[in-house]
Formats: structure tokens, sequence, C-alpha cells
């Protein structure tokens, strides 16, 4: 069973879909992740994210796998590296370029072939899984997404402002939509569950009554 979950930054992707997979006992994978692991690579070793041959090279030479629902990126785990301000920032001039998703996608699809998997991220329904068994869109305001990374990021000790936040989650929404390949899409044939004002419960009991 695939089961696939797309929509924009902050909308609750990740975290609904960490709470299903352990429910159902099937593999996460945060395909987010292996974006930002490769923009966390980047970043550490001084690459310039513009240099789409330069990121493309290196890309080519990391290893990125998941066990037992941890990412890891050259044999090592990486946890909250990867979710910095810097990487979140970065990530979407590192997923627009076609090279690396090419490299991560036939990941992807190799993962999804060992067993039953719930994949979240931009692109999951509408193109790495078009034939997912099911496919769920989430979305949530700006503002209502600005505040959830806002606290998350203060939670962690960081210095951020709520407006700023905002505002790099509605730049980043319209890079992520208006990248040239496999950009995030609502096709028709999803499911859309809208988190604004809904808890994380309430989400999951929408997913648990559609998938069983």
């Amino acid at each position: 069973m695939i089961i696939a979950v797309d929509g924009p930054a902050g909308a609750g992707k990740s975290t609904i879909a960490k709470i299903i997979a352990d429910k159902l006992n099937i593999n996460y994978i945060d395909t987010g992740a292996m974006y930002r692991a490769i923009t966390y690579k980047c970043l550490i070793n001084d690459i310039d994210i513009t240099n789409e041959e330069a990121v493309s090279n290196l890309a080519k030479e990391t290893d990125i796998d998941f066990k037992d629902n941890n990412i890891y990126l050259d044999g090592k785990i990486l946890t909250d590296e990867i979710r910095t301000l810097e990487v979140s920032n970065n990530v979407s001039n590192i997923a627009k370029i076609k090279e690396v998703r090419y490299l991560m996608v036939d990941i992807q699809r190799e993962i999804g072939t060992r067993s039953s998997v719930i994949l979240d991220g931009r692109d999951i329904g509408s193109y790495v899984f078009p034939n997912a068994d099911y496919k769920f869109y989430l979305v949530a305001t700006p503002e209502e997404r600005g505040q959830r990374r806002y606290k998350e990021l203060t939670e962690k000790g960081y210095d951020v402002n709520l407006d700023e936040i905002i505002k790099e989650i509605i730049k980043r929404d319209e890079m992520d939509s208006n990248r040239e390949f496999a950009p995030l899409k609502k096709t028709d044939d999803v499911i859309l569950i809208d988190t604004t004002s809904k808890t994380i419960d309430e989400v999951v009991d929408d997913f648990l009554a559609i998938i069983k």
C-alpha cells in the first residue's frame, strides 16, 4: 500500500504521516527531509546552492536512506540539524533542481517497492506515485503555518520573527508551485483536508476513516 501526502510547507504533512505510519505499522518516508539533507550538506560544505551543477554533483556522491523511520545522510542519522531556519530558507532552491529531483525520486520509488509506505512531500501524488492507493493533500493558511513554525523554532531556542516566517512561507509556496519540474500541485483525485482549525487527532481521524 502506498499513501501519498502532499501540500505546502507547514500544513502538517510530516506530523500526520508519522502518526499514520505508527498506527498502521507501515514505513514513513519524509521526502522533504531528503532535500533538507542535501541542503544541509551543501551548507556545511560551502557549496553555492544557486550553482545547479555543483549541487547536482554533490547529490550524486551522497548516500541517503531511511531505516526505522530515520533519515540517514552518508550513514549518519540526521535530526534537528536539517530543521534549522537556514536549511528551511534554502531547501526550495535545492528542490527545484531537476537532476536532484531525479535522484531523490529514484530513491523514493525504490523504497516504495520494499513495503507499504506513507510518503509526504510536494509531488508524491502528482509525480512520484501518481497511482498511489490514497492521495491526500493538506492545506492551511499561511498565518496558521507561520504560527506553527514560529512555535517550533522558539521552543528550540531560536530568536525568530513571526512576520518574517510567514513571508518566507509565502515565498516558499510560490517557489514550490512555480518550479519548472514536478511542482507542488493538487491533482483532481486528491482528498483535500484543511488543517487550519483542526487538531492533530482530528486530522488523523480523517485519514483513518478514509484508509480503513
